[in-house]
């Protein structure tokens, strides 16, 4: 049985997820250190400690694998106008990743958005090259930086504080909102090239304070 996570601050659009860390091989360094925007890591916190979230990420995990389970998505999707792709987690998989293909592919009602770092990933890159390509999904690869960082393949970044003068980014407004969307739906948006996510979270900003002393 699928099971899908709804997300508070995107006024409840739901998103299928895995446990932040051990799907997210893209956090790693070559010298097996995390980057410095999972080391602050959201999704390894508050909610997300909660029993039932670990449950369901828990089984989401080995659910996947299942022959029937794109089958599940498409019409468990049928009612659904935006999805996001890994709330926690990401795609550790190159199976996973042809499976959300098949999916997005299926499901042509639905605008997808899919944040993620396995783009450093050969055996999923191409994948997500395909994924890409489709009109209704938008692929984010996620800069590595916390500083406002990132390069012409990225699609987000991390800054501190809620303004920037740097005229390629768009920075998110939620938390004009109560850290929440309010019908704004950029993240979809694959004209947005990329978008600035201020830091939150009392771990994120000492690491990013430490970073620019």
């Amino acid at each position: 049985m699928v099971k899908l996570s709804r997300v508070g601050k995107l006024d409840g659009i739901s998103s299928w997820s895995l446990e932040a860390g051990t799907t997210c091989p893209g956090s790693y360094k070559e010298d097996g250190s995390v980057v410095d925007a999972c080391a602050g890591c959201y999704a390894k916190g508050g909610f997300y400690r909660f029993s039932q979230a670990k449950a369901t990420r828990s089984h989401n995990f080995q659910d996947w694998k299942r022959d029937g389970w794109v089958e599940d998505m498409i019409l468990l999707l049928d009612n659904h106008r935006y999805f996001r792709w890994f709330d926690s987690g990401d795609i550790h998989h190159r199976a996973l990743a042809a499976k959300i293909l098949a999916v997005c592919k299926a499901t042509g009602w639905v605008k997808h958005w899919i944040p993620t770092r396995s783009y450093k990933i050969s055996s999923i890159s191409n994948v997500l090259t395909e994924l890409q390509s489709l009109d209704n999904v938008t692929v984010r690869f996620s800069s590595d930086s916390v500083t406002g960082e990132y390069e012409e393949i990225h699609g987000s970044t991390i800054i501190l504080g809620h303004d920037t003068d740097d005229p390629g980014l768009t920075v998110c407004q939620s938390h004009l909102f109560r850290n929440r969307c309010n019908g704004c739906r950029k993240c979809w948006d694959s004209k947005i090239k990329v978008i600035a996510y201020p830091a939150h979270g009392r771990s994120m900003i000492k690491l990013i304070n430490e970073k620019v002393v």
